[in-house]
């Protein structure tokens, strides 16, 4: 044999096992790449001869390519549940036994066009819609009342969207390199494009829409303006094609000074008519390769990013401008509120809030401000932001960190759903009681028509989309509530176990006990009784100590405010007065220490170490406590996860109790870290009961120290 044909050989061979690798159904177990779209076979024979009764046929009169997808996903879907083949009809009207899709243009005309009726009818399963989209949602909402195996009989689902732009933030690069994401790479693949579409793209789109989720924004907030280039706008219009077809809009996040970096001008001021004439013109090259382009994401004088008062100008200028480029299309422009200033004096807390609110009722109507769920930036637990329900002129859409930022990132196991609802059913009382944060996102306390639930995605381009296994119940749970902000925590994540991991209801009870007690105990090993620590350096790292920074608030003193007669932050009337900015009912829960619920505690206090809590400890024990048995309870976790093996996946069980073995040894590192930096300060023994740190806080401080020698 020549040589040049063993090379061919040999190439051949790689080709082959690349192809291999690259297979789901090849591997070995379940690597996770099918999310909650797994359709396991049906094994109970009363439950699937029932099923069959009534999937002879997909009847479907509408050619659109939503309802394609559709179609095409119930096939899919059914193949593997029920082990047959559906065909698609056009003629149904006079036979029974199939799934038909119905849109009713003037159907319930006040509800949202994306709403879905799926019901037993006329010895049919009948999906109702007053549109494709509605179609959509509902067949998914049919194949996840099939997977989880729940009767045919009196059948009845029937839900319309709370809030109206559901979508993820994604902060990729495009060079490859996603800011804080912790599941590989990128998924867009910037340097194939547009030639070559991967087709992980539509599966994510698949995911994505069996949520509700109906928008994306590709990029990253720290915007390139590459982005506005004809290159990479004919690349987005590429990955759009794919994402149109599930009902999907794209959007992109832009750099604000593109104007003069990209289009050469001498400014990026909003009110000169060079600029505003720039991004009128760049507009409409976007929607002449995008016609349904959703619209622009803007982060703007935050964090070095310029914006508009780099001129002089407000934010209300600066989205102005943008608004008016979208005027003669269906487009919007998302402002974020998450700015403040390098003020050694000022309390980041209050930010947001000083610089917005004076601005309400003067942004124009295509203006959504997207503000963070708490007031500093997505910590394990914050206070609701005092942001929602004080600009009742100026719709507001709320902003939730999916991916783990301050949580561990893809190594802790923690289950986010509570995080969002504590922002979500928390009360403002704005317009008296029950004014919740909910009711001001989905726009039904101040009359909003453009309301705004937002997600920073986890997704990279790791085999099981999110890196840790668990944590693709945060995007599954986004979703859910991006569409229905009522869902309760444990009904979405019933569904997510039933439909990912386990149909075993023992199984899914340890599961379910360990993730909903999840983000408890990170709390405790992590940021007890309202700690907070957006600092820099090492982001995943321990380092309560760290006091350098290019500005204040980027230190960790500057949070916990930790010396030797005490720790927190005083933000009452005595110290920085950030409580002004809620509401009395809101102030009277927060301003008095001795009522303050212990969890927002040293968000809104300076408290002594000796001082006695509710719990009967001292601040300084109760602290220990926090930490000692937050730790110790990722233990437990770890245990109710082994006595879920036997109804697990091998691959999976084993992907989470490794991730479980990290976690352990992080929470302890966690732990020591925090005692032994606070007992410098507080100079108090550890409480009886808990052993002391093995290592001591110089060791501590080397062992993070070592992330940072390059």
């Amino acid at each position: 044999m020549t040589k040049s044909l063993l090379l061919l050989l040999f190439s051949c061979l790689m080709i082959g096992s690349k192809l291999i690798a690259a297979d789901p159904l090849a591997s070995e177990g379940d690597d996770g790449y099918r999310l909650w779209l797994k359709y396991e076979a049906v094994t109970n024979p009363s439950i699937k001869a029932e099923y069959l009764r009534y999937t002879t046929f997909i009847g479907r009169s509408d050619k659109g390519e939503i309802t394609q997808s559709a179609s095409r996903e119930l096939q899919m879907g059914l193949k593997k549940l029920l082990g047959k083949t559906v065909q698609e009809t056009s003629s149904s009207a006079s036979r029974s036994g199939g799934i038909l899709f119905r849109i009713e243009p003037g159907a319930a005309a006040a509800q949202p066009a994306e709403g879905y009726h799926v019901q037993l009818s006329g010895g049919n399963i009948v999906i109702v819609s007053r549109s494709e989209q509605g179609i959509l949602y509902g067949t998914f909402a049919l194949l996840r009342h099939l997977q989880m195996q729940r009767p045919i009989k009196n059948l009845s689902i029937a839900s319309t969207p709370k809030v109206r732009y559901r979508m993820l933030n994604h902060w990729d690069n495009p060079d490859g390199t996603i800011e804080r994401g912790y599941a590989g790479a990128s998924l867009w693949k910037w340097y194939e494009l547009p030639e070559r579409v991967d087709p992980r793209y539509e599966d994510y789109a698949r995911a994505n829409a069996s949520l509700g989720i109906n928008g994306t924004v590709l990029n990253n907030v720290n915007a390139s303006a590459r982005f506005m280039s004809q290159e990479y706008i004919e690349k987005v219009a590429a990955i759009a094609n794919v994402l149109r077809k599930y009902g999907i809009k794209t959007y992109l996040s832009v750099y604000f000074a593109a104007p003069k970096t990209l289009g050469g001008l001498p400014t990026s001021d909003p009110l000169d008519p060079q600029v505003r004439a720039w991004w009128k013109e760049k507009v409409a090259q976007i929607y002449k390769e995008i016609p349904d382009f959703g619209g622009f994401l803007v982060k703007a004088n935050s964090e070095g990013e310029p914006g508009p008062q780099d001129y002089g100008r407000t934010h209300a200028d600066g989205a102005n401008m943008l608004a008016e480029a979208f005027k003669a299309y269906d487009g919007i422009v998302v402002w974020r509120a998450f700015v403040y200033k390098a003020d050694p004096n000022a309390d980041r807390f209050k930010a947001a809030y000083e610089e917005f609110v004076p601005l309400d009722g003067k942004f124009d109507p295509k203006v959504i401000v997207q503000v963070k769920n708490g007031p500093i930036d997505f910590q394990p637990r914050e206070p609701f932001s005092p942001l929602f329900g004080n600009m009742p002129k100026t719709p507001l859409g709320i902003e939730f960190q999916i991916t783990q930022e301050y949580l561990g990132f893809a190594t802790h196991a923690v289950y986010e759903a509570p995080i969002f609802k504590e922002c979500l059913d928390s009360d403002t009382y704005v317009n008296g009681e029950g004014s919740t944060v909910a009711k001001v996102v989905d726009g039904s306390l101040h009359g909003y028509t453009r309301t705004l639930m937002a997600g920073v995605a986890n997704t990279g381009n790791s085999r099981n989309w999110t890196g840790h296994p668990l944590a693709q119940a945060n995007w599954y749970a986004f979703g859910r509530l991006s569409w229905d902000h009522q869902l309760s925590s444990e009904q979405i994540l019933q569904e997510w176990v039933a439909l990912t991991l386990t149909r075993s209801e023992k199984a899914s009870e340890h599961i379910a006990a360990l993730m909903l007690r999840s983000r408890e105990i990170y709390v405790n090993y992590n940021t007890p009784l309202g700690l907070s620590r957006p600092w820099m350096g090492v982001h995943f790292a321990p380092e309560p100590w760290q006091n350098k920074g290019s500005r204040p608030d980027w230190t960790a003193i500057y949070y916990h405010r930790a010396d030797s007669s005490g720790i927190g932050f005083d933000r009452t009337a005595s110290g920085s007065n950030a409580l002004a900015q809620y509401k009395p009912q809101v102030q009277q829960l927060w301003n008095n220490p001795e009522r303050t619920p212990l969890p927002y505690l040293l968000w809104f206090h300076h408290v002594r170490w000796d001082q006695k809590l509710s719990t009967g400890r001292s601040l300084w024990q109760e602290l220990c406590t926090r930490f000692y048995t937050g730790a110790d309870s990722v233990l437990w976790m770890q245990q109710q996860w082994d006595l879920a093996k036997t109804s697990l996946d091998p691959m999976v069980f084993t992907d989470v109790a490794e991730r479980l073995k990290v976690q352990r040894r992080e929470a302890i590192w966690w732990r020591d870290a925090w005692v032994l930096y606070l007992q410098s300060l507080a100079r108090q023994p550890i409480p009886a009961g808990f052993e002391p740190p093995k290592r001591t806080l110089e060791e501590v401080k080397q062992s993070v120290h070592v992330y940072l020698i390059r």
